[in-house]
């Protein structure tokens, strides 16, 4: 059931992964230049104001350092990019274990 979910949570990140890359492929058709969506712009959009407080929450819960370098630097990534690898990192942990042909059990 666990290994449906997270196969499940794989895919509608890769098709958000490619509905961003379509969507930022038209905006740099139209503009003549490369654009991308930036991960923090699409948090943005979605979360509202609550965007703001992740940031007093990851400081104040896990650490500090954790914000600056690491979080900062992520929500920078193109929003496509990063969809594409966390939902075909969870398709591949959600893959069903590979049959143990010829191996032998008994000794």
């Amino acid at each position: 059931m666990l290994r449906y979910l997270v196969r499940l949570i794989g895919y509608v990140l890769i098709a958000a992964g490619f509905v961003s890359l379509v969507i930022d492929g038209a905006r740099s058709i139209a503009n003549s230049a490369l654009q991308f969506t930036a991960l923090g712009q699409s948090f943005t959009a979605v979360l509202h104001e609550r965007y703001l407080l992740i940031q007093p929450a990851i400081e104040r819960n896990i650490h500090p350092f954790l914000w600056d370098p690491i979080v900062v630097n992520l929500m920078r990534a193109p929003t496509a990019l990063v969809a594409l690898a966390l939902g075909f990192l969870l398709l591949r942990l959600g893959a069903p274990p590979k049959a143990r042909i010829g191996i032998v059990t008994r000794r």
